[in-house]
């Protein structure tokens, strides 16, 4: 049976009925590569604006924005052994969009790192083992935009064409190593992060990075200008970050702070300036009694000798990376360590069956 590329965009329900179709004669498990392309970078609510599907050396695109229901194409990735490179972000994705991830997604990228790789963007492995360079020209492109140009269909086809190629061979090495059990371990570890991940806490979310240095006034400063950005952000249907930037909202939370005046660019309107001038007068006026905290994380008594015990356990870690020509954050993080060695039962069960017995040896 010869199953058919699909040359444009899937954008109906019946068309990916039909294209999925041509596979049911075909043995099982079939092996998919998956990935998938998003608008972050222009729309303010992220959405998944294209999947990219390949299977037995066919591909195509698929058009969320315009096929509502995915159930057809759901169950045919659960039926299949799934392939994607660099998975976490598409995951986090699908989920979003559908409560859905495949049960069990192999990572063309964590085989690449399992095996010593320092150097594991696809981009950079596709050259190195099939001797193609892949243009870079639709990294940032808008995603949510219709009709695909030809060079965003071809950049977006790329991502799925050579992963089941490289998984062949990186399997091939990996089996070698004898570490195929650890590959699927980790892989089974990224779904289950995904899947236990949380939204944004409202009242973290606009504690920006250096809030700390600012009194309970200057945060309720800080708090209204996120506020208005979001809000602006959400109106205008940008990115907040295309709004203002951080480093600028924490500026002016400071400068309100010491009673400074402070001006917007000359980009933003008059209506724009009035509500944030409406947000600034309400966090002048907030009672003291409603100030936001700065609130402290709960420290920990640190045990003694915390830093020779996590040297020792460093050592042990680098010892054992290089020994197997691993990056050592892949056994074990510094964070871990300082787990470990604060509590190590409880430490050491944060850690991968593999990643347990490197460090035991």
């Amino acid at each position: 049976m010869t199953v058919e590329t699909a040359e444009q965009p899937i954008s109906t329900e019946e068309d990916l009925k039909r294209f999925l179709g041509q596979f049911d004669q075909l043995e099982r498990p079939l092996r998919c590569a998956i990935d998938t392309e998003a608008d972050s970078l222009h729309s303010y609510q992220e959405k998944l604006c294209l999947i990219q599907f390949g299977c037995q050396g066919v591909h195509a695109l698929i058009d969320p924005l315009s096929i509502k229901e995915m159930s057809g194409l759901i169950e045919f990735v659960d039926r299949a052994e799934t392939w994607m490179h660099g998975a976490d972000f598409d995951m986090w994705m699908f989920r979003k969009a559908y409560d859905w991830i495949p049960p069990l997604v192999y990572d063309t990228q964590v085989a690449a790192r399992l095996i010593g790789y320092e150097q594991f963007g696809l981009a950079r492995m596709v050259e190195e083992h099939f001797d193609v360079v892949l243009s870079k020209a639709s990294q940032r492109a808008d995603w949510g935009k219709r009709p695909l140009g030809g060079v965003m269909r071809e950049y977006a086809l790329n991502d799925v064409r050579y992963v089941i190629p490289l998984a062949d061979l990186l399997m091939e090495k990996i089996r070698e190593l004898g570490r195929e059990p650890w590959f699927e371990e980790s892989c089974m570890a990224a779904r289950h992060n995904v899947l236990g991940r949380t939204g944004p806490d409202s009242d973290e979310v606009w504690r920006i990075t250096g809030w700390g240095k600012l009194q309970p006034r200057g945060l309720a400063y800080l708090r209204e200008i996120w506020g208005w950005r979001d809000s602006e952000a959400e109106r205008m249907n940008r990115p907040p970050f295309k709004v203002i930037v951080n480093e600028q909202i924490l500026s002016l939370a400071i400068d309100l702070y010491h009673n400074k005046e402070v001006e917007l660019p000359q980009r933003f309107s008059l209506s724009q300036q009035r509500r944030l001038a409406r947000g600034v007068e309400r966090a002048r006026k907030l009672p003291e009694s409603e100030l936001p905290h700065r609130r402290t994380l709960p420290r920990r008594q640190k045990p003694p000798n915390l830093d020779e015990a996590v040297n020792k356990l460093k050592r042990k870690r680098d010892a054992a990376a290089k020994e197997l020509n691993l990056d050592p954050t892949l056994i074990a993080t510094r964070g871990l360590l300082e787990a470990i060695a604060t509590d190590e039962e409880a430490g050491m069960a944060q850690l991968m069956d593999w990643q347990r017995e490197l460090m035991c040896r």
